[in-house]
């Protein structure tokens, strides 16, 4: 009996916990995927050059987002093996690496028929620092990531292949947020402007686009708007730029002019904007874009509408922006107050603390308002304690400018020291309806053309429908025989 439960327990010592074992190597088939997906890529990429077809590198780059989840040193080592051959670059490729995990099980040697044994392509080349590039990024090593910027921009910089256009603008993009990320914006601005300037005339529209958002957030960055003006002036947008970029560029343009006081245009931008980016991701772009939104809308003069802080993705970043909307509407200067003075880093965070304290004089003008659709006689002294203002003469200058802005239809009487609201006029027998239906209508047909522009449609397809020449001399023989029957029935009806 006792042999027996010795023999028992000493099988459960044996017992071999199989956890870690196949989570090895469930890693190992996943990066075994990703070395095979990569080489996919890079097979779309040579196929596209030797084809002169932009679309399969577009393709590739369009999978980016999800080709960069799946990095890491050992795919990166292997793939290093079948791109460049043994010597300096593969060297220099390699120094560039992210450390491979302590946890990671290497992947089989690349076989010899596999090896590279003459150097990539350029686009082969840039892609692959690119994707390294990325990877630096996630993993936070700034050193090494700004030697490989560098090294990916003296790659592409030496370079007039219309084929590597589209690497090049993405590669731009992530040399611009290196630069960020290392605070060292200022450095990179002479560099895209020269890249701006050789792209404009080599018509790369892809890369002028990315090239002039980059100047634009460098010179957001550091509140230069008037030279963020004169850029967008003095250089033209490619109408052909992809979705996001327009997006980021309307964005930028809507900042641009809400700090220049332009708020109907920053408005039309930054709806724009919303509507061109990604409706299902990018949350945090729809987040920023949305809460320069509000801010704009209330320097309007217009609240809006409460189911905007009730959308799944906005409703806790938009918290504060909700309190601040309150007191605007309520025109409470204390609670307006309360809510700068608490939410005061958040806003600033969001770049919009500059716009919000322009929101004072429209706090003053919504309670102004309030109080000459109360009251048909108020003394400035009685304003001036509901305004919480420090003497009836601020209040009495206030309602002379609310007057003649047109805030309130009303008339001071120094005299008899009040101010009498006179009758609301019918809406209705004014222009304001006519303007109104004027601004809609004009929306919808701005959003019909943007529309219009953003469609695609498939490569060189306009030909199918146009008739041949054959065909062509076949229906003008057709005519001129129907024409001669024709003419000689008038003949014989003669």
């Amino acid at each position: 009996m006792t042999n027996a439960t010795d023999i028992g327990a000493h099988d459960v010592e044996m017992e071999v916990d199989p956890t870690a074992e196949t989570l090895a190597d469930e890693k190992k088939n996943q990066d075994v995927a990703a070395v095979q997906e990569i080489r996919e890529q890079i097979r779309q990429i040579e196929k596209g050059v030797a084809s002169k077809e932009s679309r399969f590198i577009l393709r590739v780059l369009r999978n980016l987002p999800n080709t960069r989840r799946k990095l890491n040193g050992v795919v990166f080592r292997n793939l290093a093996q079948s791109i460049y051959p043994v010597g300096a670059d593969r060297e220099a490729a390699v120094a560039l690496m992210p450390a491979v995990e302590k946890d990671a099980t290497e992947l089989p040697d690349v076989p010899k028929k596999q090896v590279a044994s003459k150097a990539p392509i350029a686009e082969v080349d840039a892609y692959f620092y690119l994707l390294l590039l990325v990877k630096l990024i996630d993993a936070s090593d700034l050193k090494r990531a700004g030697t490989c910027a560098d090294a990916l921009m003296a790659k592409i910089s030496i370079q007039n292949r219309r084929t590597l256009d589209l690497i090049g603008a993405k590669s731009y993009f992530y040399f611009s947020r290196v630069a960020e990320l290392k605070n060292s914006l200022e450095g990179i601005r002479a560099f895209l402007h020269a890249r701006l300037r050789t792209a404009t005339l080599r018509n790369d529209f892809e890369g002028q686009a990315v090239l002039i958002n980059c100047l634009l957030r460098n010179y957001l960055h550091y509140a230069l708007y008037d030279q963020a003006d004169k850029l967008v002036k003095k250089s033209v947008y490619p109408e052909s730029a992809s979705n996001n970029e327009w997006a980021r560029f309307l964005y930028y343009l809507g900042r641009i002019k809400a700090a220049k006081l332009e708020y109907s245009d920053a408005h039309k931008h930054l709806v724009q904007a919303l509507r061109k980016s990604p409706q299902h991701a990018a949350i945090g772009f729809r987040q920023t874009v949305q809460k320069l939104i509000i801010v704009v809308e209330l320097l309007l003069g217009n609240i809006p509408e409460r189911v905007v802080f009730r959308q799944a993705g906005l409703r806790q970043s938009l918290g504060a922006y909700f309190q601040l909307t309150q007191a605007v509407r309520l025109g409470n200067l204390k609670r307006f107050g309360d809510v700068v003075s608490q939410y005061g880093p958040k806003f600033q965070l969001d770049h919009t603390f500059t716009l919000i304290i322009r929101l004072r004089h429209n706090v003053i003008k919504t309670a102004i308002r309030s109080i000459g659709l109360s009251y048909s006689r108020i003394s400035p002294q009685d304003i001036a304690k509901r305004l919480m203002l420090d003497s009836a003469e601020d209040a009495e200058f206030i309602v002379s400018k609310a007057i003649r802005d047109g805030v309130i239809e009303a008339t001071l009487d120094p005299a008899q020291n009040y101010m009498r609201s006179k009758e609301s006029t019918d809406i209705y027998s004014t222009r304001e309806p006519q303007l109104a239906f004027h601004e809609r209508i004009s929306f919808c047909l701005n959003l019909h053309n943007q529309s219009v522009k953003a469609m695609r449609y498939p490569p060189k397809s306009y030909g199918k429908d146009l008739e041949s020449a054959e065909e062509r001399r076949e229906r003008e023989q057709q005519d001129l025989e129907l024409a001669k029957e024709m003419a000689e029935d008038d003949e014989d009806g003669f």
